[in-house]
């Protein structure tokens, strides 16, 4: 069953920030199906980041590889990684 991770951050400067994310230097993205970047509309720094897997175990080892690589210590205001999973109707 696939899962997600989202995270949330603020990133001081959105332009600095996107070439470090492309890079992705904890390899936390390197099995994600899809990964996508949304900004908020009052705050373009606001950064909303949701990543999509085949499975709850890659899913989980993202969430690994980047609490880990401790890439994300560097933004106060954050929320997440966090791993989903699509909730039964």
């Amino acid at each position: 069953m696939q899962a997600f991770i989202m995270t949330r951050i603020h990133v001081g400067d959105y332009d600095a920030w996107r070439p470090m994310f492309d890079q992705d230097k904890p390899r936390a993205r390197e099995k994600a199906k899809v990964q996508r970047v949304f900004r908020d509309a009052d705050d373009p720094n606001h950064v909303f980041i949701f990543l999509e897997f085949p499975s709850l175990e890659d899913a989980q080892e993202a969430k690994r590889r980047l609490v880990d690589s401790r890439v994300l210590d560097r933004f106060e205001d954050k929320h997440g990684p966090n791993v989903l999973e699509e909730a039964p109707r």
